[in-house]
């Protein structure tokens, strides 16, 4: 089998820039950011990583298919580009196993296998050092979320002892926290309707994540959700406009959604309730 090291290299160089924070040679999609979504699948969409039980299927490909590369390459014809796109998605899939990856490694099996060398590993030491290589980045993955979920969760406590004893706040049986900025006049919505709302969602930091102003109102149903946001819009007659406080535990939880909300993640949402669709 024939090798294009032109190719190979331009992988090798944009895994290189992914890995090692550099930003691309050329412009590439979206930065990575929050689902832009309530909904209760808590997911995020947008450069979602490889999970760790994934993580062992790129991993085997690179041992059997890698190479060496890094320094400049030409990034001129579409074949080039093509495959520094390709390198940098390899890249982003690998980010979990961090400064685990050895890249002049995985390379060199990449190059292997195009050019339909023997491997150098066998495939029981492969099944074997895949298995440990596994198990070792998923408990790194658990401890790191654990860590992060713990963090998470005494900032936003720490925050919500404070918040709830300003003047104006009101906290619920949940914990969920709210201050009324503006009184509405009509009715309240039931669990079976559906809302149509303007709101923006906020870390405790200040970092926004969602927003509907500047588009569209977005309609939900009120029990489709995430709890604390059903238990706010279950607050509000029409007219009114709240600016909520929500602990972790009645928000996305450990699952955290998309990178920006971590897990366990006190949010703060202001919401104003403009039309109510009975069911």
């Amino acid at each position: 089998m024939r090798e294009n090291s032109g190719d190979l290299a331009g992988i090798s160089r944009r895994s290189r820039d992914t890995l090692h924070s550099k930003g691309p040679l050329f412009a590439s999609g979206p930065a990575p950011g929050y689902n832009g979504g309530l909904s209760t699948t808590k997911s995020g969409q947008f450069m979602r990583k490889i999970p760790a039980s994934t993580l062992s299927v790129f991993l085997l490909v690179g041992c059997q298919a890698g190479g060496v590369g890094g320094g400049d390459v030409a990034l001129e014809s579409d074949d080039q580009k093509a495959s520094y796109a390709i390198g940098l998605n390899i890249g982003t899939s690998l980010e979990t196993a961090g400064d685990h990856i050895q890249l002049d490694q995985l390379v060199a099996g990449l190059r292997d296998a195009r050019a339909g060398e023997d491997p150098k590993l066998d495939a029981a030491e492969i099944q074997t050092v895949m298995t440990a290589f596994t198990q070792m980045i998923q408990a790194e993955e658990v401890a790191t979320r654990e860590a992060d979920a713990q963090k998470n969760a005494d900032e936003g406590a720490s925050f919500l002892v404070a918040n709830g004893a300003k003047d104006g706040i009101t906290t619920t049986a949940s914990g969920l926290q709210y201050e009324v900025l503006r009184e509405g006049e009509g009715p309240k919505p039931s669990r079976e309707d559906r809302v149509t709302i303007n709101y923006r969602g906020t870390l405790i930091d200040g970092t926004e994540f969602d927003s509907s102003y500047g588009g569209e109102p977005a309609t939900f149903s009120v029990s489709g959700v995430i709890d604390g946001f059903t238990e706010s819009l279950l607050l509000m007659n029409v007219g009114s406009h709240l600016r909520v406080f929500m602990p972790g535990d009645i928000a996305y939880g450990m699952g955290g959604s998309g990178n920006l909300i971590g897990p366990n993640a006190t949010l703060i949402f202001e919401i104003e309730m403009l039309e109510i669709i009975k069911a």
